[in-house]
């Protein structure tokens, strides 16, 4: 039997999805800006 009156940790998904945002947002941008250059460079 299980009694399960200890209180449940909270719920971290938002955090998760905003450090990713945090992360992914700048990187998506660098990858966008890099492939833009790149073409650049690379076609004269």
């Amino acid at each position: 039997m299980s009694h399960d009156s200890s209180p449940s940790p909270p719920d971290r998904r938002p955090l998760i999805a905003f450090a990713w945002l945090w992360v992914g947002a700048p990187l998506c941008y660098g990858l966008y800006e890099l492939v833009q250059k790149a073409t650049q460079l690379f076609s004269g």
